[in-house]
């Protein structure tokens, strides 16, 4: 739904990777033990939760920041609000519970439903709006001195459900000002609702979740009893919404979740997940599915490259038989031309041919070079050619400038780097392989020509725990009256792979996400301003280099945040060896490392990590982030 485009100024190809700087941990880390409890455990109904509902919570901030630098909330155990003031570095945060939420009393249809773990968000300094994961919405003001008040009282019901009930759990994502005298809140709740497939042969249920806003007059009227939520819209989706907000500019609001937000009544896509016995396999360029006899080997690629700092390296396998004379190679500053005239004697080998095939980048041609090794006793011989670098150090993500593109090109397959310059002279030996299977009938498949990894992961990637990083999502716009805005009919659906939202507390006037461009993070951010009622714009602003591959180590992360030029990835602190937090640094273009700092927040007595927020104290303390734990309160103080 959404352009996301790298600039490629702004990519660094040359990175190699990054360096420790080390931080005061005395200096920078301060603890103190919460006189108020918080815990993350929480009773849940019978039936179990969704895969979406665990990831919710494990994600859940449950520190909310005030518009007042330096101040903060959370819910204990005892459903108590309690004040947290950061303080200076001399005398500390003070803790003050300010309101008990009341506990609502349990009937038969609590357990048909989950509790959500309590939610708020402010309204403005002193006003918030704070939910206590049952259904209730409590609005409290909150002093800066002396006890909350609270000014009204609300439910959330959701009259469609297929669970009766008085309300429904929900979470607060978000609480805007859209006028004078009205608010907006952004609430999230699962939907109870029956649904399957409507085949009867595979019945398949599945699970959604509705985003409500609801609207409120201000300033609030007291009131004692309890009333039902004003709600302006609902859409609804097939995951809780990873964030949530009002974009003025453009009078509507930005929803981030891991599906699109359609209208109630609006036809969803049904995901359907065959049984073993229907999944069948995808045939391969000039495979045939239906022929009978042993399966057919697989293929090797129709060349192997490898490279240096200064040289690209590709070897093209040949028939034994070629003569040099019958070889034809031509370089150029931005292409390359192969044309081999031998003709192919070998069952299931086609001689290569590349007429100015646009190179990744640019060579020197009078410094490049090629060799032909014929090796007779051989069934092939290897053509190298060897193209020397026009940008030395420069990592080559690919030998041509379409390869593993949507090119509608045979020869413009995606060819992995072999790392290992001495597995060059494998591909003889795996292409006579491959010939000699189709001859004799044998399988062959596996065989494989290196690793295909890019130089800074060797011998450390897992393709599959690599793949897994960051979060898929797409964006939904919703206009103020839950229409959806005329502009965002000509945006595309594009699922984003998102590395790291906004540090709460941080980048409060525009919009920025980290999404993932292969092995980077790329910062982009929202354009504030419309143009002619266009298509939201994205524009890249700095780049994180090989970011999600230094996270995809991390195996305990529970947030990732980012400020404008470090990334923050914290642990969950529940395990011995976790609760720290890593610190990421953006570099330019041209430098080769960049730097990363590791601080300890999380301990063994401090439980597990629950909440994170960034304030602004504005002395010489600078910047501080605030990580409340089940029992302590972390502050790391200046973290530059």
């Amino acid at each position: 739904m959404a352009e996301f485009t790298p600039t490629r100024s702004l990519l660094n190809p040359k990175f190699e990777g990054y360096k420790l700087l080390l931080l005061d941990q005395d200096d920078i880390v301060r603890r103190y033990d919460l006189p108020y409890k918080i815990t993350q455990a929480s009773s849940y109904g019978k039936s179990p939760l969704t895969f979406q509902e665990v990831q919710s919570r494990i994600t859940h901030n449950h520190f909310v920041l005030s518009p007042i630098k330096g101040r903060g909330i959370y819910v204990d155990t005892n459903h108590q609000v309690v004040v947290v003031d950061v303080g200076d570095t001399t005398t500390g945060p003070s803790f003050t519970a300010v309101y008990e939420l009341p506990i609502s009393i349990a009937s038969p249809q609590v357990d048909l439903v989950h509790p959500e773990y309590p939610s708020a968000a402010f309204l403005d300094e002193t006003v918030v709006f704070i939910g206590d994961g049952r259904g209730s919405l409590y609005v409290l003001d909150i002093p800066i001195t002396g006890p909350a008040t609270l000014l009204a009282n609300f439910e959330l019901v959701d009259k469609d459900g297929a669970v009766p009930r008085s309300s429904t759990p929900f979470r607060v994502h978000n609480v805007i000002r859209t006028s004078d005298t009205t608010a907006v809140a952004l609430l999230s709740s699962r939907h109870y609702g029956t649904a399957s497939d409507p085949s009867a042969k595979h019945p398949m249920k599945y699970h959604e979740f509705d985003v409500w806003a609801a609207r409120f007059i201000i300033p609030f009227e007291m009131q004692v009893e309890s009333v039902a939520l004003d709600i302006v819209w609902r859409r609804r989706g097939e995951d809780v919404p990873m964030l949530m907000t009002y974009h003025r500019a453009r009078n509507a609001y930005f929803l981030l979740g891991s599906s699109p937000y359609r209208k109630i009544g609006d036809p969803h896509t049904v995901h359907y997940d065959p049984s073993p016995d229907e999944i069948a396999p995808i045939p391969q360029p000039e495979e045939s599915l239906d022929a009978e006899g042993p399966p057919q080997p697989t293929k090797p690629y129709p060349y192997s490259w490898t490279q240096t700092s200064d040289v690209v390296t590709v070897a093209f396998p040949l028939p034994s038989s070629t003569t040099a004379p019958q070889i034809g190679v031509t370089f150029s500053q931005k292409t390359l031309t192969v044309h081999v005239t031998a003709p192919s004697v070998v069952e299931g080998f086609t001689i290569p041919r590349y007429s100015e095939k646009h190179l990744w980048d640019g060579i020197r041609p009078s410094t490049s070079f090629w060799t032909w090794d014929r090796e007779g006793e051989h069934e092939f011989g290897i053509l190298s050619i060897h193209l020397d670098k026009q940008n030395e150090g420069t990592k080559w993500s690919h030998v041509f400038a379409a390869s593993g593109t949507f090119s509608a090109e045979a020869d413009d397959v995606d060819v992995p780097e072999t790392l290992d310059p001495s597995e060059l002279s494998a591909i003889r030996e795996t292409l006579e392989k491959y010939t000699a299977a189709l001859r004799e009938g044998e399988d062959a498949s596996g065989l494989g020509l290196g690793p295909g990894l890019p130089t800074l992961a060797q011998g450390e990637m897992d393709e599959e725990v690599d793949s897994s990083v960051g979060r898929l999502a797409l964006i939904t716009w919703v206009g103020e009256d839950g229409s959806s805005p005329a502009w965002s009919a000509e945006m595309r659906d594009s699922v984003l792979n998102v590395l790291s939202t906004p540090l709460p507390g941080t980048e409060m006037c525009h919009l920025s996400l980290v999404v993932k461009n292969g092995l980077d993070g790329t910062r982009h951010v929202l354009s504030g301003d419309p143009v002619h009622g266009g298509v939201p714009q994205w524009k890249h602003e700095n780049t994180f280099s090989a970011l999600a591959f230094v996270l995809a180590s991390k195996r305990d992360t529970r947030f990732t945040y980012h400020a404008s030029d470090m990334i923050f990835a914290f642990e969950n602190g529940a395990q011995d060896r976790g609760g720290n937090v890593y610190v990421y640094r953006s570099s330019s273009p041209k430098e080769l490392w960049a730097k990363q700092s590791v601080l300890t927040v999380g301990r063994g007595d401090g439980g597990s990590l629950l909440g994170i927020g960034a304030v602004t104290s504005g002395n010489e303390t600078g910047d501080s982030i605030i990580c409340l734990c089940e029992n302590e309160l972390v502050i790391l103080r200046n973290v530059r």
